[in-house]
């Protein structure tokens, strides 16, 4: 382990730290969902925007946590990577 995730398994024993951890993983895990199904493909995020009609500009603000997309704008997404989107609760 390195020094970031001894950090975080530390400041995860405190009860307020783990609940807003917690709330924020369903963004993190779309995400990165999301840049992974990019480098899959070896599309940039120009390259997507291309694709899909969103500009770059907004693509790199839902891939670094800045933005809260719909749900159309993620099926957009999904369909330019050439997948489907899928969600769920568990």
């Amino acid at each position: 382990m390195d020094d970031f995730d001894n950090y975080l398994v530390e400041q995860q024993k405190n009860p307020k730290f783990k609940k807003e951890y917690d709330a924020l993983e369903p963004d993190y895990q779309m995400i990165s969902s999301l840049i992974a199904a990019r480098a899959e493909k070896k599309l940039t995020q120009q390259d997507l925007s291309k694709i899909t009609g969103i500009a770059q500009a907004d693509l790199s603000k839902i891939e670094n946590g800045n933005a809260n997309p719909t749900l159309k704008t993620l099926k957009k997404i999904a369909e330019g990577l050439g997948k489907r989107l899928q969600i769920s609760f568990v």
